[in-house]
This record gives structure tokens, C-alpha cells and sequence, in this order.
């Protein structure tokens, strides 16, 4: 440990635990790679693995989800955990750099392998039942901001620079493709027993925690100052009520179809964005702020963390359209029974699994070669083209043809993620790589929530205009009550999704077995069957489809046009030199321009970073 004379800015004398010859011991950055990968797929497994398992779930506790204002603790469960994710990943960030990242780190595995343990002893059912796994599910979400945020930093501190696109696109790409590997999980787990799902978590936490405090050294430069409480809080409150009305505008409210433009949902939504931008201005006027707003104006931070927010607002809600379109439509079509469902659904999605795997560390480590810009303006491009060849598919596609299309979506995503990120954490001052690594995963994290939210809301309103007369003239056609039948096809389009999301099939569901056993045998036959439902939602479930994939589709040519606007930049890590001022340097300076920003020196190693 050497401890750096002077201050900067005030904020007290820097910590280095870097050893003191400068050489990074090449056995200990595999344990790093190792462990950090280990916690950042635990984490990301447990952010899906709900979602193919919620039937199980609901059915276990014995709550139905389509009940009555049921839907809260259906919405909850899923997002719950993204949003507490997202809301402390920046706070935990900077407590890395101010006490050491490895303490927080090895601190998230404790609290996640605790939720996880909670989770699958829940002794309850009905609401309360669903309440305390809400409130586990928060608490494993606490234990995963710790790992997320200080994972990065972590792998950046022990790679040298020349690997470190390898060790990040490895450790990214494991936690992109855990939130695919989780849909299998819970397809696997849930039907034997759905505590599993959870219970799962728990040996790898274990081995992972005792592995993590044994083995992990914290050799980051570390300044300790106070605690920006001002700014921690109004930057957790307003992403707190953001994403909190994000997640309420997909449900129903009075005559809308949606809760957009409700009084609560436009009220959390405008305090929210208030408090953010009251967070940026409290940042630039504390002396110890909780994220440096000058990081931004490292043109290769700014526009990498950018890009990272267009490419997962694609990626978010499309795992939940496809989703819904393999398990309402595409399975039970093609004799699948709607229970069964889920776990196929999750099986069918594994081409996209397959091309992150591949092109994740390989385009990880031709970047470190090569630079991430090329790799990083290709990758939207590629996943956009993929978008493309999804808009043209018919919903009752051949699966040769689906499988390839999401194979190239996924190496697309894959070949973007490993550089994109390498780049972003080689632009940061070491002192700043925890906070500078967590905003960007921040930004990651909450856009998928933005994305459920905005996908969602497209597939609603392309439902909404169709389905309506749809349902009613088929439910008619076949012997329902038309006073019955007009009624049901007025019930929110997010009920429909939500039956389908969860492998129910919606008309038994609707009607129920009163209503269906007063019907003639034929009709009971169609209804009940595999394909009248399918059928009945295939046109307006393309509509709204169409809508969100046109939507996804800008924001990865967006992404690609922000990538390449990047410029050929030089790498900023700055091992060998701390005194790094903000902003005023003889040896640094800022631009605007695509040239040299914050902590760029200007002396680097040739094709550091492209």
C-alpha cells in the first residue's frame, strides 16, 4: 500500500493498492476474470429466470395473477429487481472507489446468497405469500447492484490494457446471455419445484462469497472522502419514480388502455425527470460529488455510455416480445400445449444465447488489437439488419429461419457489447472507474425497464385498435352469449399479453369452465384448442409488433451513427500517472472535438483505443 502525497480538489490523499513494482500477477487477473464473471452471471440468471417460472410461482403461493389487482404483484416481481439494480449501481459504484471496490463486491455476494435463501423459504401464500417474495426479490436486487457495480472496475484494475476488451467482453457477455440462460433455468426448475429456481442461487453464492473474500485484492486507487448524500438521494428518488411510472403506464387505467396519461403515472414521471435534473446541477456544486459530471465530457465515455442505453432499450423489450410470440402464437400452433409453453420458449430463444458466446470474447480480444470503434459501429448495425429480417417474417415463421435471424442478432449484440465497454472503462481515470463503470450500467439496466415500458405500450395500442372486434366476432361465431363476448373483448390488451407471457391459454382463462361447459362439444373443442387463440391475436399481435421491432430498429442505427461518431480515441487509463486534475492539467486537456478528454494523455501507447 503507498500512499500518494497532495490532494486533489480537496478530496484527500489517494490510496493506491496497486502493487508497488507495477506488474499485475497474471494468475491472480484470471481469478478476478473467474469470479467476477461467476457473480455477474449469477445475477443476471436470477434477473430472468422468474419469468419462464411464473406460473409456477403464482401457482405454488396459490395466488392467480390475472385476478383482480393481482397484476401489481405480477409486474413487481419481474421488474422489482431491475429497478432496484438500476437505482443503486452509481451509489455502490462510488462507495468502490472511496473504500475499495473488492469490500463492496464481496459484500454483494453475501446479501444476494442471503435474498436468495429467503426467497425460497417463503412460508406464505396468497398476497402475502407474493409480498415477501417482492420484498426478497428487492433485497437480491440490493446484492446484485453491488456485484454490477464494481465487477468492471474490478476486471479493469487487473488487466493490463492490451486484454482487458478480452476480460470485459467476457464478463459483459456472460451477463447479457444470463438473462437468456435463466428463461431455460426457469423452464427446468419451476415445474419441479419453484423454490428451486431461487434455491439455485444459493451453493454458487456460497462458494462464490468464501471464493471472492479469500482470493480477490483490491487494486484500485482509492481517494476516501464524505458521502454526497444530497446527490445519493435525489439520484435514487428520481430514478426511483421514473421507472416507477414507467412501470404503471403499461397498465390500465379507468377507460385507457394503458396508465400513460393518468394523473399518479404523469405526476411520478415529471418528479422524476425533475429530481435527475436537479441531480446533475447539485453534482456540479458539492465538493464531493457522487458521479464527476466532467466524465461526460470524455467524448469516448459519453457517447460509449450512449450507445450502451440505444443498444439494451432494443434488446430489453424484445426478449419479451419474442417471448410472447413463441408462447401465445408460434408453439401452440405448432402443437405445443399452452403449459408447456414456457420452457420451450426459452429453448427455442437459445440461438441468441449461442451468438453472444461466440462473438462476445472473440470480438473482445480483436478490439484489443484493433480498436473497439469498428467492432462497436458494426455490432447495432448487424442487430439492426436482424430487426429488418424480423419485420419481414410472417408470425407462423419456419424456425430454420427464426433460429438464424436471432443467431445473427445475437452475435450482432455480442460483437457491440465486449468493445463498447472495454472502450468506456479504458476512457476513465483509475480513481474513477467504480462510479464511471456503474453510471454506464445504470444506464444499461434502467433501459431495459424503459424498454418493457415503451414495447409494451406499442404492442397495447396495436392490440387495442384490432383486437377488440376480433375477439368478439370469434367468441360469437362460436356459441358465446354476445353480451358476454363484447364484454370480454373490452378487457385490457395487457390482460391478453399477460395470460399469454405466463403459458395460461387466455380464452379457457376468460370464459371459464361455467361459461364452457354450456357450450356444444364442438365449440367447447375449438375454443379450448391450440389454435383459435393463436389465431384470433396473430393480426393484431403483427401490427403492434411491427411498431415496436420499427422502434428498436432506429435505436440501433442511432447506436451504430453515435458509435462511429466516437472517434479514433486514445486510451486514458493512466496507471503510472494519479495526479490526474479534473479539468486542469499542463499535462491534460478537454475537447470537445473527438480529441483528447479527461485523464487522455497525451503521450499514449499507439493504437490504444480506435
Amino acid at each position: 500500500m503507498s500512499v500518494l502525497s497532495g490532494s486533489r480538489g480537496g478530496l484527500g490523499p489517494e490510496v493506491s493498492a496497486t502493487p508497488s513494482n507495477g506488474e499485475l500477477s497474471s494468475n491472480y487477473k484470471w481469478i478476478a476474470l473467474s469470479n467476477t464473471t461467476l457473480g455477474v452471471l449469477m445475477a443476471t440468471i436470477d434477473s430472468s429466470i422468474t419469468l419462464i417460472a411464473m406460473p409456477n410461482i403464482f401457482l405454488g403461493i396459490h395466488l392467480d395473477p390475472l385476478g383482480r389487482g393481482n397484476s401489481f404483484y405480477l409486474l413487481w416481481m419481474i421488474l422489482g429487481f431491475l429497478v432496484v439494480t438500476s437505482v443503486l449501481v452509481v451509489s455502490l459504484g462510488r462507495l468502490g472507489d472511496m473504500f475499495g471496490r473488492v469490500k463492496m463486491y464481496n459484500l454483494g455476494f453475501v446479501i444476494y446468497t442471503v435474498g436468495s435463501l429467503a426467497l425460497s423459504v417463503d412460508w406464505m401464500y396468497g398476497r402475502a405469500g407474493a409480498t415477501w417474495l417482492i420484498i426478497m426479490r428487492l433485497v437480491q436486487g440490493v446484492g446484485s447492484a453491488f456485484l454490477v457495480a464494481n465487477a468492471s472496475a474490478i476486471l479493469t484494475d487487473a488487466f493490463p490494457k492490451n486484454q482487458r476488451g478480452m476480460a470485459l467482453g467476457i464478463n459483459q457477455v456472460a451477463g447479457i446471455s444470463g438473462s437468456f440462460i435463466g428463461l431455460v433455468l426457469g423452464g427446468l426448475l419451476g415445474p419441479i419445484d419453484w423454490r428451486l429456481i431461487f434455491l439455485i442461487s444459493v451453493p454458487i453464492g456460497l462458494f462464490g462469497t468464501i471464493w471472492a473474500y479469500l482470493k480477490l485484492e483490491d487494486r484500485g486507487v482509492r481517494r476516501p472522502s464524505s458521502i454526497d448524500w444530497l446527490g445519493n438521494s435525489t439520484f435514487a428518488l428520481g430514478l426511483i419514480l421514473l421507472m416507477v411510472g414507467i412501470t404503471y403506464g403499461i397498465e390500465p387505467a379507468g377507460d385507457s388502455a394503458t396508465g400513460w396519461t393518468s394523473l399518479p403515472v404523469l405526476l411520478e414521471l415529471g418528479l422524476g425527470i425533475a429530481l435527475l435534473v436537479g441531480f446533475f446541477f447539485i453534482e456540479t456544486k458539492v465538493d464531493n460529488p457522487m458521479f464527476k459530471i466532467p466524465l461526460f465530457r470524455i467524448r469516448t465515455y459519453l457517447f460509449g455510455t450512449f450507445s450502451t442505453f440505444l443498444v439494451a432499450v432494443s434488446r430489453g423489450g424484445l426478449m419479451f416480445m419474442l417471448i410472447i410470440w413463441l408462447q401465445g402464437i408460434w408453439l401452440p400452433l405448432h402443437g405445443y400445449s399452452f403449459a408447456a409453453t414456457p420452457l420451450w420458449a426459452g429453448i427455442y430463444m437459445l440461438p441468441l444465447t449461442v451468438g453472444f458466446l461466440i462473438a462476445g470474447p472473440m470480438s473482445g480480444h480483436l478490439s484489443d488489437k484493433f480498436g473497439p470503434r469498428l467492432f462497436a459501429t458494426i455490432g447495432p448495425i448487424g442487430t439492426a439488419v436482424a430487426f429488418v429480417l424480423l419485420l419481414l417474417m410472417p408470425v407462423d415463421f419456419s424456425y430454420p429461419y427464426f433460429a438464424g435471424v436471432l443467431l445473427l442478432s445475437g452475435l450482432s449484440q455480442g460483437m457491440f457489447a465486449a468493445p463498447n465497454r472495454a472502450a468506456v472503462m479504458n476512457s476513465l481515470p483509475p480513481e474513477n472507474r467504480g462510479v464511471g463503470g456503474a453510471m454506464n450500467s445504470t444506464f444499461q439496466n434502467s433501459a431495459q425497464v424503459f424498454s418493457i415500458g415503451i414495447f409494451f405500450s406499442l404492442m397495447i395500442a396495436g392490440l387495442s385498435a384490432v383486437l377488440p372486434r376480433a375477439m368478439a366476432t370469434g367468441l360469437i361465431s362460436h356459441g358465446v352469449d354476445a353480451n358476454l363476448a363484447r364484454g370480454l373483448s373490452h378487457l385490457p390488451p395487457v390482460s391478453i399479453l399477460f395470460a399469454a407471457f405466463l403459458g395460461y391459454n387466455p380464452i379457457q382463462k376468460l370464459l371459464g369452465h361455467r361459461v364452457l361447459l354450456g357450450l356444444s362439444h364442438q365449440n367447447y373443442v375449438i375454443l379450448t384448442g391450440k389454435e383459435f387463440f393463436p389465431k384470433l391475436i396473430s393480426g393484431a399481435f403483427s401490427s403492434g409488433l411491427h411498431e415496436a421491432f420499427i422502434f428498436a430498429l432506429s435505436a440501433c442505427l442511432i447506436a451504430a451513427v453515435v458509435s462511429s461518431a466516437r472517434g479514433r480515441q486514445v486510451s486514458s487509463a493512466v496507471e503510472s500517472v494519479h495526479e490526474v486534475t479534473m479539468g486542469a492539467s499542463p499535462s491534460f486537456a478537454i475537447h470537445g472535438d473527438g480529441g483528447l478528454g479527461i485523464g487522455e494523455v497525451l503521450n499514449p501507447e499507439p493504437g490504444a483505443n480506435r
